[in-house]
């Protein structure tokens, strides 16, 4: 099994009500879930988000934490409802009504990686399905619970800036229609997750590095944004999707030779969104 659920990267100084996530990064891969997967050990990581956890490791430089996932999103996916169990991979589970993701195969333990490749011979039984949510889901859920209740304590209002990275041909349809490729796609739901404010000041701090930034489209914001979302309650989530192709070679899943480049662009970016929320009068403990 993975060996960590989650781990944390605090700042020295917490100035910042924000809080950086990365669900999709994790890249432990015991060999005892290699061995149950018909895919080999490059190939299941086609969904990961790889290398995210180091794009905005600076994070805590600025006053802000890091949660990073430690299992891999193959293995279980943090940005899925844990009742999004798909019957076509766990055994016992009934299905109930149509889930667009539960469908796709990718449910809170996909079936499934990139271009729709079936991880397992097989299916699981529920018993491990649970095992897994129990052991690695909940944990990290608790964790980043934690973090933006705290930062609503001691700040007056909590950013969760959750870290994604999507696939080149993601943004086909974009460069189809004439427009401009995005490099990041910023996901509110279309405002139900965060105040307009919060996501123009991500926005132009993106824009300010040298990134083209579009909303909601094709990523409007999975699980996260939509649970944690609250923006009548102070409480703010804005998915960032960072184009792959910018940073990585995608086939080979390894950092290109743009990776610095990127990374020290988003540095100045992560900077730019950290101070959100500086200098509101902060809400008096409880």
């Amino acid at each position: 099994m993975p060996k960590p659920a989650y781990d944390v990267h605090y700042p020295e100084d917490p100035r910042s009500c924000v809080v950086f996530a990365s669900p999709h990064s994790g890249r432990d891969y015991p060999r005892t879930f290699l061995s149950e997967t018909v895919l080999d050990a490059h190939s299941v990581r086609s969904s990961e988000d790889a290398y995210v956890d180091v794009l905005f490791d600076c994070a805590p430089v600025f006053g802000a934490p890091l949660l990073l996932a430690g299992a891999p999103r193959a293995f279980v996916d943090l940005n899925r409802s844990p009742d999004e169990l798909d019957p076509s991979v766990i055994q016992g589970v009934m299905r109930q009504g149509h889930n667009p993701r539960v469908a796709s195969g990718l449910g809170v333990i996909p079936r499934v990686v990139a271009n729709g490749r079936a991880i397992y011979r097989g299916k699981m039984s529920l018993g491990e399905a649970q095992y897994r949510i129990d052991t690695y889901w909940k944990p990290y859920h608790v964790m980043l619970h934690s973090l933006l209740g705290r930062a609503l304590q001691h700040h007056g209002q909590a950013v969760l800036i959750d870290c994604h990275s999507m696939p080149h041909e993601a943004m086909d349809g974009v460069a189809r229609s004439g427009l401009r490729r995005p490099d990041v796609v910023l996901g509110d739901r279309f405002g139900a997750a965060a105040g307009g404010e919060v996501v123009d000041r991500v926005e132009a701090a993106l824009i300010a590095a040298g990134f083209t930034v579009t909303r909601n489209a094709p990523f409007a914001g999975a699980y996260i944004t939509q649970a944690y979302g609250r923006p009548s309650r102070g409480q703010h989530a804005v998915q960032v999707e960072i184009d792959r192709s910018l940073y990585m070679d995608e086939r080979r899943v390894r950092p290109s030779e743009n990776f610095q480049a990127v990374r020290d662009a988003l540095r100045g970016a992560i900077a730019e969104i950290a101070q959100i929320g500086q200098g509101r009068v902060p809400l008096a403990a409880e």
